[in-house]
């Protein structure tokens, strides 16, 4: 998948990390219900809260090809 990397935010107010995809699709991920469903330590739910305040297209990078629970 390729990423408009200048069109992807976390939105506070929502909890949502919002990504543009180059052909102009766009994806939400609400952090709260991706966190909960994934069987994650408070260690890494703490890095995956690092990732989404300091580098959401890394977050939404790792959620949607890699292994969130390494």
């Amino acid at each position: 998948m390729k990423y408009d990397e200048r069109a992807c935010h976390f939105n506070m107010d929502t909890g949502c990390v919002k990504l543009l995809l180059r052909d102009g699709r766009k994806v939400f991920s609400d952090c709260t219900v991706v966190e909960d469903e994934l069987d994650v330590t408070m260690a890494q739910r703490s890095e995956l809260g690092y990732l989404i305040y300091n580098d959401p297209l890394g977050y939404a990078d790792l959620i949607l090809n890699g292994n969130p629970e390494e």
